[in-house]
């Protein structure tokens, strides 16, 4: 099977499988990534069939939608690429680029490296923060029905993963938590670019948030 056949069958398993999915974890989601990794990808030599399979195929069955179970994702993933006849060697490292490409709160050590899984994350983590990360942290804050801001909540940035997996704090939180700590964890001099005009725009959007909250604007 030709890359672009199979693209295009992954493009629309993909599509199927996240119909109903959450707002901020969706198709639109994945096309978004699937977009950063191939601008990533122009200036770095790499497999861009497994580029273009590992985001594409990053947030198939996200675990926070499936009781914290972070065997569902790679396990659906192989099936898929299984059924379609790809090698062995590609559907490890489409896995291991599954398996690695979280957060995680930030204390979770990449057990596999590769450039793909470089640009993959990359891309992952530019698509949470800017004006779509903004986007998306208020829309799965109130998909989990969470406050706003309670300024006697204050940010922790220093969970464990299980603290991160099971956080239930205000959103404005989850930018100390995460989406500000990402700038400085790109790989990429391309993601590094990039993430720091989306970081600097978050920055701006917590200074209006907090001026307006206290009604000085």
């Amino acid at each position: 099977m030709s890359t672009s056949d199979l693209i295009s069958k992954t493009i629309l398993f993909v599509k199927q499988n996240l119909e109903n999915a959450e707002g901020g974890h969706d198709w639109f989601h994945i096309q978004r990534v699937y977009k950063n990794a191939l601008l990533i990808a122009q200036e770095e030599t790499c497999d861009i069939r497994i580029v273009q399979l590992g985001a594409l195929l990053h947030d198939i069955a996200d675990s926070k939608f499936h009781g914290g179970d972070e065997t569902i994702g790679p396990k659906i993933a192989r099936e898929f690429l299984e059924s379609e006849n790809v090698n062995q060697e590609t559907i490890s490292h489409v896995i291991n680029i599954i398996e690695n490409i979280s957060f995680k709160g930030g204390n979770f050590d990449k057990k596999f490296s590769s450039i793909e899984l470089d640009i993959v994350q990359d891309a992952d983590r530019l698509d949470a923060i800017g004006a779509i990360g903004i986007a998306r942290t208020f829309n799965y804050g109130g998909f989990k029905n969470r406050p706003l801001y309670n300024p006697a909540i204050p940010p922790n940035s220093k969970m464990t993963k299980e603290e991160y997996k099971n956080n239930e704090a205000p959103t404005i939180n989850h930018f100390y938590e995460k989406l500000l700590l990402l700038k400085d964890k790109m790989n990429t001099e391309t993601g590094k670019q990039i993430a720091h005009q989306r970081h600097h725009y978050m920055e701006g959007f917590l200074a209006q948030f907090y001026a307006e909250w206290e009604g000085n604007k």
